[in-house]
Formats: C-alpha cells, structure tokens, sequence
C-alpha cells in the first residue's frame, strides 16, 4: 500500500520533452501550417495562457475522435492527442512555431 500511495500523485519528470517521429512530423506540419497563415503570435499566445490545460485538451481531441477523423486523417490526430498528454507538449509546440517563423522571416 505504501508503494502505490508513494507514486499516487506522481508527475511525469521535469525533462525536455522528445516527441517521436510521428508526433514531430505533426508538429512539423501543424507550424508549417500556421506559419503560412500568420497565425503565430495568436496560437503562442493562446498557448501560453493554456498551458496548463494541454492534457484534458488531449482528452476532448479522445473524445471527439469519432467525428474529426472523418475529416481529417486519424493518424495524425492521434499521434497529436497523444502528443499533448505529455508534460512538455506545450513548451516543445512553442519552441517549434518560433523557429518556423524565424526560418519564415529569413526567407522572405
């Protein structure tokens, strides 16, 4: 009993986060995305006044799985939901729009 209410409330550790393959390229795709459509200072500072809401985000994006993937592909929205129940999700998202809009700013 003593091990399990040792670990009851535990958080994930304080580490960078790593997405994996899939989820960076739907990250990839995502800042790509709002990159184009100059929608980066909005989305960062949604985000940012998010952020501490990312995992019941990712269980809504669960919930609502039946209906969206009909329209979008359920690979990816998955590989997004599963994303965002990351500790890091959010500062990892940000960090990568940046970078978009920097090598956006360069280009043109």
């Amino acid at each position: 009993m003593k091990a399990w209410l040792r670990h009851a409330f535990g958080c994930d550790s304080a580490e960078p986060l790593e997405p994996t393959d899939p989820q960076r390229r739907v990250v990839d795709k995502l800042c790509g995305w709002l990159v184009r459509r100059q929608m980066t200072t909005p989305v960062l500072v949604a985000l940012e006044s998010c952020r501490g809401l990312n995992f019941v985000g990712s269980q809504a994006m669960h919930f609502f799985r039946p209906l969206v993937t009909s329209l979008y592909d359920a690979d990816e929205y998955h590989q997004f939901a599963m994303f965002l129940e990351q500790r890091g999700s959010i500062d990892y998202l940000c960090q990568q729009l940046e970078i978009w809009k920097e090598t956006s700013d360069d280009d043109a």
